[in-house]
């Protein structure tokens, strides 16, 4: 009654027709009934069209408008979900012709978990999936006769009849979401109650072809009311739960109006049945009719709640309170209250409060717990007098409560009162403020359901056939009653569709009496909802119809449509108050009048050809302002190829199926390349390619999309065609076999159920229908792709799976990516646009599916190697359209310059584990070809020939996405050294291509023979690969003559201090030996000979130096290699590690220096704390230095002359050489001794041996030395340095003695240093 206004026109022509031709009347009880015909009387004239007019079904209104572009009205009506299965048609038109239907021997209800619909017609049960727009396959329970009671009794009606039905499979959602959207079927029981004799059928497999049920005879030594005297005996409620761990094993928990529990334990085995608790009320002085209505309905809390895994907790409603229970499912099944809470009391923040003034009684009706166990939603009535006019009226009411989880109970024993585990959400939503009293047995038979769409509401069932669905939204409650009329009878139940991702909220779903399964789409609730009206929920009218209509609220829906109260008069008129339209309403409006005046330009561009100056009226109204997926002209192209076609039915045949599928895609097809016409001839195009790049590429996508669905169909059609010729009834084999079928099933039944609209629609339909949507596909296959490929098959029946699923993908992608290079200059640039086949969704599908191939070829003896050849052949499609995606993806992002440094580590990996696959599946199908070809006796050359053949393809794929590890093994396994040295002048990428890579497999493998021999035809690759690997590029340039170049590599390299000097490429090398460094100094000085260049003698005195530094180093010391300074003096130096200093050295004999080298600065500072001996060492280790070293320096060597002055007592010497009256001899014999003197003759005299200038440009000896050389702001003297020593002031002209002594004297140098062998 509560039903939506519809736009008027369509109401109009169908008002017409009637009023020409009105309906004729039900035919008579002599005549053959209908089964469509049934008649009932008092039905209201509004409503639900009647869905049974046409074979089409009259909710799909074949008009232009409907068709092209869905309005208001498609979407508040309710939608035609799917029709009897004809089984249930049939049964019910024999019990109409029976003249058993007046008995009400008809009964049907939903179970939510498990999506199954059931119906009873007379003594048979019926049960089938709702979802499926035509149910095909329908069981077929017989009724014991035990449970329909006998002849003399009363009838039964529909609302005493319980199915209760249950799976015996994993409880994890997903599971049994993907499961049953391909409608497979799975071991499922179901008990079947007779309410008012609490008789009990079980069948534990309802799809067993042994189907005969376990009965439970009443009573089992315990109280029985099976003779159905007495209301307080019958059963009110009864839920069902699955024992864990057991075969076919479930327990039944059911209630009686005065509040006695009774279990039931169904198995295969039988029913054992016990009361588990007399009186759930207790002996609170309450009167019998109280108690007779005691027990209202039970719940389960949901699993994931309940604190134990082997007990699960439920809820009693009672008629003043709620009751905790508690049950263990395992053992002794043992039952326990644990306690219990007032809803009807005194407090009203708590409760309901009761005996407040106009309240005569309060009823609460029903009860529901939403799936997450959070909220208890109890339906209440309230029976009211107004105290005004003394009339009296019921007001219904909506109580949500919240559970405390994990709450913790007392022991039944204990007197300690348990704290309140239910809190008040908010206060009671009225849902009807004022409706006429019903007696009892009306107020009772008022069910509550929770979980639908909009997410809140509620639908409420009448025992009279009514579905009234409440929220509150927008401050204000709202209803919406759905209400057939046409004779189409009551309405038996409702649930909620589950969703096909995560099985919470979807929209509600009624079964009706005899039209079928009807959907209620969320906008129907929201726009088509009235406030509360001051009428019943049931069909009977109000008693205060009198009163006048209250003013109409003007909170709209988008701006458009109004709520309004529930009337005839607005119904018939189709009135509407529309408020002042808001800024977001504007601008819809200019989308509108845009989107309207492109459709008359596109259709005049059809019907004549012209344009019409197109541009410059889409660019006045505003159509090039919006941008992606809200521009017009991609919502244009969007509805062009997502048109579903005005007669596809669900009732024709399948063959007239997929040919209207082939030719709606075909039509698509010319219509959008229609529409691209149009945009290039009127030049939006060119506006569109250069302002909007991203809609202009999703408009040619959607043409890719299309040319990839036409594909998908025609392989589908070729698919069905040889399974019609491979199984004998082909009409029930072709569409319901394959792994292509069950995915195309799998998408649609998906978008069926969330979108309601497309509820009364084939599967196939709406997939072939959502062309735009094509990324679906994918998605399941990276999400549901383990329920389409049961890896528990055959391995034979998954390879031929897979194969066809692979197949699809590579024709679907294939055809996209023809249409893109057939259409390439209507593109747009590419520059940062991501394409279609880039995204996340169609990558994870392709990569899931080929990882389930890559896991079918590898395991051995799978399938013959004929199919495997096929199955490696799609495999290797997949990998070139996954890999291509991969790189349009970097392409992007790099132009956009976005990080996708994980994203090229993901490519990478990828493509090795795609590609090495491929080969070592190749090299297994190249050895089954051999054995197969060759004729007893080995023959190479065709076993070449065979290899070569079969890698052809891997080899292309591995160049062009630069699978070098692949190249290189297929060049390694073939020896052939010309296939590879042409790869490596091919393959030129990034960080050196495959040269780099090959030159790292030879060193690695130890080839560096090879790895020369390559580099005399790729010398500047070679050459830049060794910059970091001196070890080997002094060979390389040995090999091309640069003498020179290889000169300087083996000095450097000869002097190198550590392993981050010389970045090898193998970490098994040791580090140089002493000995070693002297042979490549001395390989260095031929080379420089050999080179002779400009500065050649220059190199080969610097070698020099370096040698005779080596001299003083010990062989014996082990040292690692270091870094090499910044300092070009330092690295000339090189490794200064002096027998006689470190080993003197006190920190030597604890291993500090043993391992490390030191620098310059550091082996004469170690110099500066030893004895006299190693004071002199450090001026030698300043002579082999640089100048730059000595200039940088001043400070340290000026030190190593104070410390030299410290070496020998000069006051001492003095007093001697005066009180002993030495001669000038013996002072000149005593003063050499001294280490000033050899410091001098060292640094200073004509034959010292100093590298690169002379200490005299750094620190000459005397003062006046300094002024002649011009040097007074940049150095002292040696007499200045010693001036600061504590003698100089006593002996001071001895200590200068020494000095010009030393520089005055030869100093005869050390023999030149002789090479070791």
């Amino acid at each position: 009654m509560f039903s939506p206004a519809i736009r008027k026109p369509h109401l109009l022509h169908r008002r017409d027709r009637d009023e020409a031709s009105p309906s004729p009347p039900p035919p008579g009880p002599g005549n053959t009934p209908s089964t469509r015909g049934f008649a009932v009387p008092d039905r209201p004239a509004t409503g639900t069209p009647a869905p049974w007019n046409s074979s089409s079904l009259l909710s799909r209104i074949s008009t232009s408008k409907r068709a092209d572009r869905a309005g208001d009205s498609d979407q508040i009506q309710p939608v035609h979900v799917a029709e009897f299965p004809q089984v249930v048609r049939n049964a019910q038109a024999s019990l109409l012709k029976k003249n058993y239907y007046g008995k009400n021997m008809l009964a049907g209800g939903i179970d939510k978990d498990t999506s199954l619909a059931w119906m009873i017609c007379g003594n048979e049960l019926f049960i089938w999936s709702y979802l499926a727009a035509v149910a095909k396959d329908c069981l077929v329970l017989e009724v014991p006769s035990s449970l329909t009671g006998n002849k003399d009794t009363k009838p039964l009606s529909g609302i005493e009849w319980a199915v209760c039905i249950t799976r015996w499979h994993s409880s994890d959602a997903s599971q049994m979401s993907s499961g049953e959207l391909l409608h497979r079927r799975s071991s499922t029981g179901a008990i079947l109650c007779n309410k008012r004799t609490q008789a009990v059928a079980y069948w534990p497999d309802i799809y067993d072809e042994n189907r005969s049920p376990i009965l439970s005879s009443v009573g089992y030594g315990e109280e029985s009311a099976s003779d159905g005297a007495s209301d307080c005996a019958r059963f009110n409620s009864i839920i069902v739960a699955a024992v864990p761990g057991g075969v076919h094993e479930c327990i039944a928990i059911a209630s009686e109006p005065a509040g006695a529990l009774w279990l039931f334990r169904c198995s295969p085995a039988g029913i054992h049945r016990r009361k588990v608790h007399k009186d759930t009320l207790g002996d609170s002085g309450a009167d019998h009719s109280q108690k007779s209505n005691g027990g209202r309905s039970l719940a389960w809390l949901p699993n994931n709640v309940s604190s134990e895994a082997g007990d699960r907790m439920f809820f009693l409603l009672t008629n003043h309170e709620v009751q905790c229970w508690s049950i263990s499912l395992l053992h002794d099944t043992n039952v326990k209250k644990l306690g219990s809470q007032e809803i009807i009391g005194t407090d009203g923040d708590v409760s309901i409060k009761k005996d407040i003034a106009g309240q005569k009684n309060i009823w609460l009706l029903d009860m529901q717990i939403d799936e997450h166990g959070k909220e208890f939603n109890i339906l209440v009535a309230t029976f009211c007098k107004d105290r005004v006019s003394g009339s009296n009226y019921t007001q219904y009411s909506l109580l949500t409560m919240l559970y405390k989880p994990n709450q913790k109970f007392p022991p039944e024993d204990s007197v300690v009162k348990i704290e309140r585990f239910l809190e008040k959400k908010a206060p009671s939503q009225v849902i009807i403020p004022k409706a006429r009293v019903e007696d009892e047995e009306v107020l009772f038979s008022m069910r509550l359901k929770t979980g639908g769409k909009p997410s809140g509401s509620v639908i409420i069932l009448s025992g009279d056939g009514t579905a009234t669905v409440a929220i509150y939204w927008r401050g204000s409650t709202k209803l919406y009653q759905f209400d057939l009329p046409w004779d189409a009878g009551k309405v038996l139940d409702a649930s909620v569709i589950p969703s096909a991702e995560d099985r919470n909220e979807g929209a509600w779903v009624v079964l009706t009496e005899k039209a079928g399964v009807w959907a209620i789409p969320e906008k129907a609730v929201l726009v088509g909802g009235v406030e509360p009206p001051e009428r019943s929920l049931s069909r009977k009218g109000s008693c205060n119809e009198a009163v006048a209509e209250e003013k109409r609220r003007t909170q709209g829906f988008n701006a458009s449509i109004v709520p309004r109260r529930a009337s005839s008069e607005a119904w018939g008129s189709g009135e509407r108050q529309r408020p002042a339209l808001t800024g977001i309403a504007q601008q819809a409006v200019v989308d509108e009048e845009s989107e309207i005046l492109l459709n008359r330009l596109f259709h005049d561009f059809v019907l004549s050809g012209a344009v019409n100056e197109a541009l410059q009226k889409l660019r006045a109204a505003g159509a090039f302002e919006k941008e992606g997926e809200m521009n017009i002209f991609v919502r244009m192209s969007k509805s062009i190829v997502n048109t579903l076609a005005k007669h596809w039915t669900t009732t024709r045949e399948a063959e007239f199926l997929a040919s209207t599928i082939v030719a709606s895609l075909v039509e698509k097809q010319q219509k959008h390349e229609k529409f691209l016409q149009f945009l290039v001839f009127s030049k939006c195009h060119d506006e569109l390619a250069s302002k909007q790049r991203a809609a202009m590429l999703t408009i040619m996508e959607h043409g890719e999309k299309l040319s990839g669905m036409i594909q998908l169909r025609e392989l589908q059609n070729k698919l069905s065609q040889q399974y019609s010729s491979t199984h004998l009834s082909p009409q029930s084999k072709t569409q319901t076999s394959g792994a292509l079928w069950n995915l195309i099933q799998l998408i649609g039944e998906k978008a069926r159920r969330n979108t309601v609209l497309l509820m009364d629609r084939d599967n196939a339909e709406v997939f072939y229908s959502r062309v735009s949507d094509i990324e679906d596909l994918f998605y399941c296959l990276s999400h549901q792709l383990q329920y389409i490929i049961n890896r528990e098959e055959h391995p034979s029946v998954q390879i031929q799976r897979a194969l066809e699923l692979s197949n699809a993908c590579n024709n679907l992608v294939r055809a996209a990516l023809h249409f893109r290079e057939e259409h390439k200059e209507w593109y747009p640039s590419p520059e940062g646009l991501i394409t279609w086949n880039s995204h996340l969704t169609v990558r994870s599908g392709i990569w899931n599916l080929a990882v389930l191939i890559m896991e079918l070829l590898s395991e051995s003896g799978a399938a013959e190697m004929s199919v495997k050849s096929n199955l490696w052949f799609q495999l290797e499609g997949l990998t070139d359209i996954l890999l291509e995606a991969y790189i349009c993806l970097l392409t992007a992002k790099y132009e956009r310059g976005e990080e996708h440094g994980s994203l090229v580590q993901e490519y990478c990996e990828r493509r090795d584990e795609l590609l090495g696959s491929l080969y070592n599946i190749a090299k297994q199908i190249v050895e089954a070809k051999y054995q197969e070809s060759r004729e007893g006796t080995d023959n190479l050359e065709l076993k070449e020939s065979i290899f070569r053949e079969v890698t052809s393809p891997i080899l292309a794929t591995a160049k062009r996405y630069e699978g070098y590890q692949t190249l290189w093994q297929i060049c390694y396994d073939l020896s052939d050294t010309g296939l590879l040295r042409s790869l490596m002048h091919d393959s030129v990428g990034p960080h050196g291509g495959f040269s780099f890579f090959v030159f790292k497999e030879l060193i690695n493998n130890r080839h560096y023979s090879k790895l020369l021999r390559l580099g005399e035809e790729f010398q500047e690759e070679l050459a830049s690969f060794l910059k970091d690997r001196s070890d080997l590029l002094w060979l390389h340039e040995i090999c091309l003559s640069q003498f020179s170049s290889a000169s300087e590599t083996l000095h450097n390299y000869a002097l190198l201090r550590g392993h981050e000097e010389d970045a090898s490429l193998t970490t098994s090398r040791k580090p140089l030996s002493f000995a070693e460094r002297r042979r490549l100094l001395y390989l260095s000085k031929i080379a420089a000979a050999a080179g002779k260049d400009i500065s050649y003698e220059v190199k080969i005195a610097r070698i020099e130096a370096d040698m005779r530094i080596l001299n003083l180093q010990s062989v014996q010391i082990k040292a690692t290699k270091g870094l090499k300074s910044e300092n070009p003096a330092v690295s000339h130096l090189g490794v200064l590690i002096k027998e006689e200093i470190v080993q003197n050295d006190p920190e030597y004999a604890q291993g500090k220096y043993t391992n490390k080298l030191l620098d310059p600065s550091e082996l004469i500072e170690m110099c500066l704390k030893r004895d006299r001996e190693l004071s002199l060492k450090a001026f030698e280790v300043f002579a082999s230095t640089s100048s730059s070293f000595r200039s940088s320096n001043k400070g340290l060597l000026e030190a190593c002359w104070m410390n030299a002055a410290n070496q020998d007592d000069w006051v001492k010497l003095l007093q001697a050489s005066t009180s002993e009256g030495w001669s000038d001899e013996v002072v000149q014999t005593s003063l050499q001794e001294t280490i000033l003197f050899n410091a001098s003759r060292l640094c200073y005299s004509p034959d010292a041996v100093v590298y690169d200038g002379t200490f005299e440009d750094v620190l000459p000896v005397k003062k006046e030395d300094v002024y002649l050389r011009g040097l007074e702001s940049k150095c002292f003297s040696v007499e200045e340095v010693l001036m600061q020593h504590k003698d100089f002031p006593d002996a001071g002209k001895l200590m200068m003695t020494a000095v010009i002594m030393g520089k005055e004297l030869s100093y005869a140098a050390a023999e030149p240093v002789e090479m070791e062998p």
